[in-house]
């Protein structure tokens, strides 16, 4: 045990149990500011252990007291210690269910004290904690690892190696993926699937139109694939249906396109 306990971001200290609704004030303050914390009974703010009587019955009226009280709810780890011979509470708390609400406030955690979050400063915290389930790339695909275009991937990195963008090299397919942030407790994101699936949802269609109103087409197509895959072949189609000159220059024939090339690229 440490030589003084010392008030923090991440430690509570409360003199008894009778400080109970400032102690779940401070453990929903630190969870919404670092999903876990420690926090003391029989310990004053500045450090000096006091003790208090502990039974099992104060135990379980403390756990439940958390229980009723934060919402949603969590399991802390309560137990008694001694503390330069003092008996003690201690609990041990975590949660990622942000954001958290004692007695149905929300609070934070500012250095070692308690603040209540504004209606502005919880909408940011609900927002952040949605952000990642509101993109359609980062929730789960239908596809497994099995259909992945293994070529693709190799293709993806050696390009990216090349270009000095990601140094780490191509092993296998599903660690690969893991280190480009493409899969998730095992399964492929649909990031993934749109990168490197050549069966997905995506198709690209093309056409030559005869004039400017687009009614009637010179030629018309539709390719699928993954996104690298449809990007190759709409380059090429844009290439081969273009607008090129010749000119001979010093007994040589150098094609020019009506566009330049890498305005497509």
């Amino acid at each position: 045990m440490r030589s003084k306990l010392k008030e923090s971001e991440t430690l509570e200290l409360k003199k008894s149990t009778s400080q109970l609704k400032s102690a779940i004030i401070s453990i929903v303050a630190i969870l919404n500011k670092h999903q876990k914390g420690e926090l003391y009974f029989g310990i004053k703010n500045d450090g000096t252990v006091i003790g208090q009587d502990v039974n099992e019955k104060t135990l379980r009226d403390v756990s439940k007291s958390i229980s009723d009280h934060i919402e949603p709810r969590i399991y802390p780890k309560l137990e008694k210690v001694k503390i330069k011979g003092k008996t003690c509470i201690h609990v041990a708390f975590s949660g990622k269910e942000i954001p958290y609400f004692a007695y149905g406030r929300a609070y934070t955690r500012v250095g070692d004290e308690d603040k209540q979050l504004s209606a502005k400063e919880l909408e940011n915290i609900i927002l952040k904690k949605n952000q990642d389930k509101l993109r359609w790339d980062n929730r789960f695909s239908e596809k497994t690892i099995n259909d992945v275009n293994a070529k693709q991937v190799k293709e993806y990195i050696k390009r990216a190696n090349a270009a000095k963008r990601i140094s780490f090299k191509f092993t296998n397919v599903a660690d690969t993926l893991a280190k480009l942030g493409l899969i998730k407790n095992g399964k492929l994101l649909n990031a993934a699937e749109v990168l490197f699936c050549d069966r997905n949802n995506l198709k690209v269609q093309v056409a030559v139109f005869a004039g400017i109103d687009k009614l009637t087409f010179l030629d018309i197509g539709q390719y699928e694939g993954n996104i690298f895959t449809l990007l190759k072949k709409s380059e090429s189609y844009i290439k081969e249906h273009m607008n090129w000159r010749a000119e001979m220059k010093e007994m040589q024939r150098k094609e020019i396109p009506e566009i330049p090339v890498r305005a497509i690229n």
